[in-house]
């Protein structure tokens, strides 16, 4: 995992699988996706406090044939709220730690709400942190609901719901050069003060780039259990999303454009020095999103049949205005919505980079059967499901193609075997496709507004990436000893690689299409269930990924065929070691991540590092109306390593490369997640 800061505030953070980025991972909650739809990514730190998951669950390699996500290559996260108690009660904890960090949290349950069979709970939480370096601090409020209904066998009807305010700081990623210059200090970090007068231009401020997001994602997952072995699963949902990538940057007073018209308008602006001025760049996104899932399982004998259908809407605008700053550093209004107070023309009209709104469209059918033979030893399973996806997209920008509009319909097959050998050994395998389409940003016409000129080009012609991939595996579980051994193998056309882009000073996601790659590998992991309260968990993975062709870059071809693929560590491994007797606990981790490479052409890499996390605490026998308090110290990083934990925006190449047409394709340098320093949090909690 790459991550920016060691207590997980900032939304700067990278999980990835088997070498596939955080946007290949499915994320679902209780049946609803929570995966961004422009860019598939998804962001766990705006996801539910963690004291309330019942389980979370990481699938790799393939998504359940019923999941309602599209970009799941690497793996699905299944998260689940707890269930509902049928006693009142309730949850508190307090944390303080390194960096300020204050975080409280209370739950109530409300045990069966007279003898309506209804129970639910609610929890509110509040956390606060400074930046670990450089200037800053994050705040984040949230709150999370459920309220069920069981009856019959097994069947239930639920509401939930998680809503989410938070405004980050931000912490810049840095190239290898400035790494080795600065490292955690000087040029690495934003500007404290602002001043017009540095390098640029007061544009470094940290508090131009202060990040708010709200969310709220809304589910009623049923299940009903009829007759004849029939069941039916639903889950409608909706959600809603806003927030502001904001960033500092500097445009001149006259020779604007909007798009590529040019304006007559000379801009009266504070903070300008020689005819430039200091802004705010508020690149914002609004969505609402709204869906169903269904599925009806007929369980008849030896077979386990489902059909299902998967109907998702989303509306998306992102748009870029800009703030102007008053000349002690203020910009107004840090969510850059409402228009208010963005840079307005003669005409009345906002000065914008970016203008896009696009609607979303999925449809996906699915079949699918689980046969069950030789009393239940082995089992075979064979899936069909088929998406067909639209975005239905404008650009509002003048000079830019004002529709951007794309569809697919894609079959995706699947099979599966397990066979349990003896009552201790299983043996498994299974091929699963997955397609995606690349981010939004890929539609879009971008021009630069102080110059007019196209900064990226958008086509509504994009190519999908797909994928299939195999596993083969063995695992031995007993009283003691559970342990598995899975080999892996993926086949990649139209590799969709995340990155980041600077779009008008700010940062935006996007991808970039890496043609073919092949992925194999394989996976261990052995754990001792516990004995005398220790249990000790290793695991670890080898990685070897391939480019398959190379691409297309300047009208000519980088020579990539046969590089390593980008964010690739060739070796990966984990040690945890848990202590647990009722009363005393702890765990201590470590993990290991090998070199990888952030350029196409291998001609740039970071190093490897090994981080360790230890924890360690007491908990007491229940006190009065206080159910098993408990006490707990957590060191994060505890050996303070200073290191890059990831790639946050790839390139072609690093150096200037000879294509193979012969032509010099210059160079890029990628940048990097710089890893959270060490941190020590103290948290007291108590049920009652």
């Amino acid at each position: 995992m790459a991550s920016s800061d060691p207590l997980g505030f900032s939304p700067q953070t990278n999980i990835s699988v088997r070498g596939l980025n955080g946007d290949a991972i499915g994320y679902v909650l209780e049946g609803m996706p929570l995966n961004d739809i422009a860019y598939y990514t998804g962001y766990p730190s705006q996801f539910a406090d963690s004291e309330n998951y019942d389980s979370i669950a990481l699938q790799q390699g393939a998504a359940d044939l019923d999941s309602p996500v599209l970009n799941a290559a690497g793996g699905l996260m299944s998260l689940r709220f707890r269930t509902p108690p049928e006693k009142a009660g309730g949850l508190v904890n307090v944390s303080y730690g390194s960096y300020n960090t204050n975080r409280e949290f209370i739950r109530l349950d409300s045990g069966e709400l007279g003898k309506t069979g209804l129970r639910g709970f609610v929890s509110y939480s509040h956390g606060a942190t400074d930046n670990w370096r450089g200037p800053g601090r994050d705040v984040r409020q949230h709150v999370d609901f459920k309220l069920q209904k069981d009856w019959g066998h097994g069947s239930s009807a639920a509401l939930l719901g998680s809503w989410n305010q938070a405004i980050d700081s931000y912490y810049p990623q840095v190239s290898k050069e400035s790494w080795a210059q600065d490292g955690i200090h000087g040029a690495n970090n934003l500007a404290a003060r602002y001043d017009v007068t540095d390098t640029a231009g007061g544009s470094d401020y940290w508090r131009l780039y202060r990040q708010p997001e709200r969310t709220l994602y809304l589910a009623a997952p049923v299940q009903v259990h009829m007759a004849h072995g029939l069941t039916l699963k639903a889950t409608p949902y909706a959600q809603g999303a806003y927030g502001n990538a904001a960033g500092g940057t500097q445009i001149p007073t006259s020779g604007l454009y909007n798009g590529t018209q040019p304006l007559a308008d000379e801009l009266t602006l504070p903070s300008t020095q020689a005819g430039w001025a200091t802004v705010r760049a508020d690149y914002t996104q609004r969505s609402a999103r709204s869906g169903f899932t269904t599925a009806l399982e007929w369980k008849r004998g030896v077979n386990d049949l489902v059909l299902g259908y998967w109907y998702d809407y989303t509306d998306d605008n992102e748009k870029q205005q800009f703030t102007p700053m008053s000349d002690d550093g203020y910009a107004a209004n840090i969510w850059g919505n409402g228009g208010r107070t963005g840079i307005h023309l003669s005409d009345g009209s906002l000065l914008l980079g970016t203008s896009n709104h696009t609607i979303t469209q999925t449809n996906a059918l699915f079949l699918g059967d689980r046969l069950s033979l030789l009393h239940n030893r082995l089992l075979l399973t064979a899936g069909f499901k088929e998406v067909m996806m639209t975005r239905t997209g404008t650009n509002a920008m003048p000079g830019a193609a004002y529709h951007a509009n794309t569809s697919s319909a894609v079959p995706l097959p699947r099979i599966g075997a397990r066979f349990q050998i003896a009552p201790r050994h299983q043996v498994f395998f299974d091929t699963t496709t997955n397609f995606r389409t690349p981010a939004e940003t890929a539609l879009y016409d971008v021009f630069d507004p102080t110059s007019g000129q196209l900064e990226s080009k958008g086509t509504a012609h994009v190519k999908n990436e797909y994928s299939i991939s195999e596993e083969l595996g063995y695992r031995y579980t007993d009283d003691r000893f559970v342990g598995s051994v899975t080999l892996f193998n993926y086949n990649f056309t139209n590799r969709q690689v995340a990155t980041l882009i600077s779009e008008n000073g700010s940062f935006v996601q996007s991808t970039l299409n890496a043609g073919g790659q092949t992925s194999r590998g394989v996976d261990v992991e052995f754990g001792l269930r516990p004995w005398h309260h220790f249990s000790p968990y290793v695991s670890g993975e080898y990685l070897h990924a391939t480019i398959d062709n190379d691409i297309a870059a300047s009208g000519d071809l980088l020579p990539t065929r046969g590089k390593t693929a980008v964010r690739s560590p060739t070796l990966q491994a984990a040690a945890a070691l848990t202590y647990d007797d009722g009363h005393f606990f702890g765990v201590a981790a470590l993990h290991y991540t090998g070199h990888q490479y952030a350029t196409f052409m291998n001609d740039e890499r970071m190093s490897d590092h090994v981080t360790g996390n230890l924890a360690v605490g007491y908990r007491l026998s229940d006190v009065a109306m206080l159910h098993k308090p408990e006490f707990r110290m957590n060191f994060i990083n505890i050996s303070n390593q200073h290191y890059l934990s990831g790639v946050a925006d790839p390139t072609l190449n690093a150096k200037d490369t000879t294509g193979r047409y012969g032509s010099t394709l210059s160079g890029s340098a990628p940048d990097y997640y710089v890893g959270g320093g060490f941190a020590a949090l103290f948290t007291a909690s108590t049920g009652f």
